[in-house]
């Protein structure tokens, strides 16, 4: 039940035996449908989650009811909304199954004990964290100072598994673009 996070875990560092049935313990599956939400805004998120199988989507609605997705996160992704989860505010963000999704929750407290009784752990999820926000920062950047032709061309070369598996106005709503603007992006290609 818990195989693709422990293989993803021994890809990452050394963990022994004991350490594994650690984590085991804290562990918990949760099984979503195609457009079945994780998280809905205004809830309070308090777990970290692996996707295990699947794919989902973390998502906004602004005012005028357009959709701005920020995040993909299919196999071997961590998940969540950060804001929510330090804060213990309710969570900005939408995360919905794009496909049927297994996903391993692991509660807040269990996680930062996980930290203390797994000194290898902490030291992948504290690199992870720094990683994740290099990426955020390029991402930003991307956002701000590429072409919609750049932005394509990025995301083919950061997210290749996704394209097929990723409805086109999707696309064009994590790069910041209307789906005509892709659609004339992708026939220049």
């Amino acid at each position: 039940m818990f195989d693709n996070l422990i293989l993803y875990l021994q890809s990452k560092f050394t963990i022994t035996d004991e350490e594994i049935e650690i984590v085991k313990q804290v562990c918990r599956l949760k099984k979503l449908r195609k457009r079945q939400y994780l998280l809905q805004e205004g809830d309070v998120w308090r777990y970290n989650a692996f996707i295990s199988k699947g794919l989902v989507r973390t998502f906004r609605v602004d005012e005028k009811g357009q959709e701005h997705i920020i995040q993909f996160s299919s196999e071997n992704w961590w998940t969540g909304d950060r804001q929510s989860y330090i804060t213990d505010s309710p969570a900005r963000y939408n995360i919905e199954a794009l496909e049927d999704t297994e996903v391993i929750l692991i509660p807040k407290g269990d996680f930062e004990g996980l930290y203390r009784s797994i000194p290898n752990f902490s030291d992948f999820m504290h690199l992870l964290m720094e990683r994740t926000f290099i990426a955020s920062q390029n991402r930003i950047h991307a956002g701000i100072s590429y072409s919609a032709e750049e932005k394509y061309h990025d995301f083919l070369k950061t997210h290749p598994t996704l394209v097929n598996r990723v409805p086109q106005h999707m696309i064009a709503s994590f790069l910041g673009l209307s789906p005509e603007t892709l659609s004339r992006v992708r026939t220049k290609k």
